[in-house]
């Protein structure tokens, strides 16, 4: 016999990955090596104890305080650490929706190659990024970057993977995600909330990235999957008690309205490769971002190009050097962009689909 819809039991089956206390003590301690630990005995085992009793009491949030007035439930528990992510993106909506302050571009790379770490150089999307700041910034744009390198060359940077939480229900995905950070399975450092506002104070977004096997670079990818909550995401924790699936399953049932919270900035896509796969990947990143509502700049503001095509790549930059088309075509794309986001902000440039509605969602 069916469940009725509202009262649908999420599935469950898959193998158990809990780790009993000598696997975990193992793993935990594998990440203190160096000889600098080796006379630190005593200290690091009564922190492998410390860190197995939170995780063996599975205390993901040990630092909450009451959601308050605004929320469904006033009383509910809500993590510090997404009160503090969620007053950032409120901040970053009203830099936003500044119409004094200058227009706002975030310019991502997307290549996670960097001289800083086992490579011993700096990408050829670096140096877009750079081409393309200079240029907006000569034409009175306020720039941020967001260098995805980050991810492979610094400290402690992480983009934790999606947890598909959307794909149980749509009320489960937190707007921003409340996946991370869970401090019981140490999967903290995670950069993104500090990356969603610099989405939403944006009002246009340039994003440039090689190809990597087909596909856009792996740092892209991770940030994309982890603004899923971006687009239809719950603003609310409390409407479905933390991650209650049940109850999201219950939330989506009666009707969710998938908010798109960025929906109306204006993108721009380059992809950059050596031999295949700059077309799809320019294509895909277009996809993307039009389906979450974000407008597109404009035609020179998508390219796809090679960049020394079946050269070695130990002259990919001597490449770069040379092919100075590309990068004027990159100044253009940036300029397009900007372009875009000054005639909109100015009354200049109408959405065509204004006051219309999708018949579906998702």
């Amino acid at each position: 016999m069916r469940l009725p819809f509202t009262t649908r039991a999420p599935r469950k089956g898959m193998p158990d990955p809990h780790l009993d206390h000598a696997a975990f003590a193992a793993r935990f301690r594998s990440q203190f090596a160096g000889p600098s630990f080796d006379t630190l005995g005593p200290e690091l085992d009564r922190l492998t104890e410390a860190a197995w009793q939170e995780y063996h009491e599975g205390n993901k949030s040990p630092r909450t305080r009451k959601a308050g007035e605004g929320y469904h439930d006033p009383d509910y528990d809500l993590s510090v650490d997404w009160i503090e992510a969620k007053a950032a993106i409120d901040a970053a909506a009203l830099r936003h929706q500044d119409p004094a302050r200058p227009p706002r571009l975030l310019l991502v790379n997307g290549s996670p190659r960097s001289e800083h770490t086992c490579p011993s150089e700096m990408s050829k999307s670096y140096r877009l990024i750079e081409i393309a700041r200079e240029a907006v910034e000569a034409e009175g744009a306020d720039v941020e970057v967001l260098d995805l390198s980050r991810l492979t060359s610094e400290y402690g940077r992480h983009i934790h993977p999606c947890k598909a939480c959307f794909s149980t229900a749509a009320a489960l995905c937190h707007w921003p995600c409340s996946c991370y950070p869970n401090y019981a399975a140490g999967q903290v450092q995670d950069w993104m909330n500090e990356i969603y506002p610099m989405w939403v104070a944006a009002h246009g977004i340039l994003v440039i990235t090689p190809v990597h096997w087909y596909s856009v670079s792996s740092p892209i990818k991770l940030m994309m999957d982890r603004l899923v909550c971006a687009d239809g995401g719950n603003p609310d924790p409390t409407l479905t008690h933390g991650k209650d699936a049940k109850e999201a399953k219950a939330r989506e049932l009666e009707g969710w309205p998938y908010p798109r919270h960025l929906a109306g900035r204006f993108f721009a896509v380059v992809a950059h490769g050596d031999v295949e796969g700059a077309e799809g990947v320019r294509r895909s990143l277009a996809d993307w971002l039009r389906f979450m509502e974000l407008r597109p700049a404009g035609r020179m503001a998508e390219l796809d190009r090679y960049i020394g095509y079946w050269k070695p790549y130990a002259t990919s930059h001597e490449a770069l050097d040379d092919d100075e088309a590309v990068q004027e075509e990159v100044r253009n794309a940036a300029r397009t962009l900007l372009n875009a986001v000054n005639d909109a902000r100015a009354g200049q440039l109408a959405d065509p689909s204004k006051g219309l509605t999708a018949p579906r969602q998702k």
